[in-house]
């Protein structure tokens, strides 16, 4: 019977589904013992990771027999894909699978960091009645959400921003200017400098390559609109957290809401702490229960069907 390990948590249906076919090893911890992991994946047909898994390295040349990388996500930097493709193993991301709960993440999020209200629960709870000081936030209703990068999550987060009433400025240099994208969309394409001087919100949405690393750098953030809020539910490496965090605590930008790092978990040192209206979270933008089924599902049907081939 062929072998499938997957080294971080899955939707149980779809790791059972697997059982169904194949001799499956699933444990959500197993990509925190490396020993273990370098000895269950010499003999597996298939390999199933998340974000947190490198499959690079000592932990490629491991795999022997894989035919096929499953990824639960959209992101691979986590994972060496020309030489996963040069030993013959097929990459496959859960493309579009989890983008409505990055979009959702991305909206809600920016609704509350300009609305600035919602972090008062405690104050409230203990008597406090912080009204004159929480009078003064501002309504997503005629604001501009400014998307660098403007994919599949990008062009969703864009509607749902239109629905509420927001101009939506994206930047993206692999969209021609005439690409009928920008029409279809309602969407105005915009340079970076451009799109970062006009918008009361950015948000990232490209994936952390070489070009993009510190594209959100000290010199950009400076030239931001004053008040404007950042988001970056993307790859941590692709904005300056240093600078945002002080850009924030000096009034320069209103706040921001950040659910990747470099590095991740943050370090005791990082410099987000003491920072005011922010919202920073491990990484789950794009985990909800329904897109982890849907990921999950996605991903056990196009590896059985490579596996099983």
């Amino acid at each position: 019977m062929k072998k499938i390990v997957i080294t971080e948590f899955m939707d149980l249906p779809a790791v059972e589904s697997l059982r169904k076919q194949f001799n499956v090893v699933y444990d959500p911890k197993l990509v925190d013992d490396e020993a273990r992991l370098l000895t269950e994946v010499v003999n597996a047909d298939a390999i199933v990771v998340r974000n947190r898994t490198q499959v690079r390295g000592a932990l490629l040349d491991a795999c022997k027999k894989a035919v096929v990388l499953g990824r639960l996500g959209v992101g691979l930097d986590n994972i060496d894909v020309a030489a996963c493709e040069a030993r013959g193993m097929k990459v496959i991301p859960a493309t579009g699978a989890n983008s409505v709960a990055v979009a959702e993440y991305v909206v809600g999020t920016c609704m509350m960091l300009l609305r600035g209200v919602y972090q008062s629960g405690n104050e409230v709870a203990s008597g406090a009645w912080p009204r004159g000081q929480l009078s003064n936030g501002r309504e997503t209703a005629g604001k501009t959400l400014g998307l660098i990068g403007f994919g599949g999550i990008g062009r969703l987060t864009a509607r749902l921003a239109q629905n509420l009433g927001m101009q939506v400025v994206a930047y993206d240099p692999m969209l021609r200017d005439d690409d009928k994208v920008w029409t279809l969309t309602g969407v105005k394409n915009a340079s970076l400098n451009d799109l970062l001087a006009q918008s009361d919100a950015v948000s990232l949405h490209v994936p952390l390559t070489p070009e993009t690393k510190n594209l959100l750098s000290a010199e950009r953030i400076a030239s931001m609109k004053k008040g404007a809020i950042v988001i970056n539910s993307a790859r941590g490496g692709i904005a300056d957290e240093g600078a945002i965090a002080a850009a924030i605590k000096s009034g320069a930008l209103g706040g921001a809401a950040f659910d990747v790092f470099d590095p991740e978990p943050l370090g005791a040192d990082n410099p987000w702490i003491g920072c005011p209206n922010v919202i920073l979270t491990p990484h789950v933008a794009g985990v909800t229960a329904e897109a982890n089924t849907r990921v999950s599902t996605m991903i056990a049907a196009e590896v059985a069907s490579v596996v099983g081939a």
